[in-house]
């Protein structure tokens, strides 16, 4: 029962960030950038955390690489939640999940670890996964065409540094690491929202009189209530289960965004998408190596 609670905490993170593309669009709607709306939810996120662990700042002042933590963290949800408000849905989320395939490469320098002959075969079926979705009829390389494409994939690459740095940081206190990470969300959503403001690319804050004050508390709510889904699950179940089980957001993504009309599935994309997923089950499964070590 305790590993079926778990799990169910770990799809419930994974429907939550899988349909948060939804509200962050009408949240636009009402006249609020997703920028915006990341800094405020996030801001929102560190006052409930300052309740509920006041002491949770002090380890940033003796760890330096939380301040890594801090920045990967808040360019991962700059990334994906900009993305998914303006750009194709499916598209957006499988580019995001190239994660596992930048794993493999930050992983070696950070954390010592050499990748195998299986996480570079991971690696390169991601990528062709990846030329699959980006080529299109009449494009010669298949590069990023958007900016949600670059947003995209400058997204996944954080949240694969995000991932190696918290396995870096797994002496720090859980309060530690959730700090850096809603602190991330809420100071780099915010210095990217008034440098867009600067630019012209943000627009500024709405009347505070209007009903989007409703669709953000919803929205803190959604992002909180999965974060505790994952805090329950990921320190229940092994890594590896993890890992497969939150795979289960890029379904709740393509579904919902087909469904309300945000995205479309294609030949290409099905095909270039399947491959990335397969890479990602792939590196979620257990290896050799670590079959050998539980033995």
């Amino acid at each position: 029962m305790a590993k079926l609670l778990a799990a169910l905490g770990l799809v419930a993170n994974a429907f939550a960030w899988g349909v948060s593309w939804w509200p962050f669009r009408e949240l636009q709607a009402l006249g609020v950038h997703p920028l915006w709306a990341t800094a405020l939810i996030y801001c929102i996120a560190l006052v409930s955390l300052a309740v509920v662990r006041p002491r949770a700042w002090q380890p940033m002042l003796k760890t330096p690489l939380l301040w890594c933590l801090l920045l990967s963290a808040g360019l991962t949800n700059v990334g994906f939640n900009w993305a998914v408000t303006v750009g194709d849905v499916v598209r957006v989320v499988l580019l995001f999940y190239l994660m596992p395939a930048w794993v493999v490469l930050l992983a070696w320098p950070i954390l010592g670890e050499r990748p195998s002959a299986a996480s570079v075969g991971r690696l390169l079926l991601a990528l062709l996964g990846v030329v699959i979705v980006l080529k299109k009829p009449g494009t010669d390389w298949p590069v990023p065409e958007s900016l949600p494409d670059w947003l995209a994939l400058m997204g996944g690459f954080s949240f694969a540094l995000t991932n190696v740095l918290l396995r870096k940081l797994h002496a720090a206190p859980p309060a530690a690491h959730m700090l850096a990470m809603f602190g991330g969300g809420a100071v780099m959503a915010t210095l990217a929202a008034v440098l867009g403001l600067q630019t012209g690319m943000v627009s500024a804050l709405p009347s505070l009189a209007g009903p989007w004050l409703l669709w953000l508390c919803g929205m803190a709510v959604l992002i909180l209530a999965g974060n505790l889904g994952l805090q329950y699950g990921a320190s229940r179940l092994p890594a590896n289960v993890t890992s497969i089980v939150m795979l289960t957001e890029i379904v709740f993504a393509s579904v919902s965004a087909v469904l309300l009309g945000a995205a479309q599935w294609d030949a290409r994309t099905l095909l270039g998408g399947g491959l990335v997923v397969m890479a990602a089950l792939l590196s979620a499964l257990p290896s050799a190596n670590d079959k050998a070590l539980h033995s």
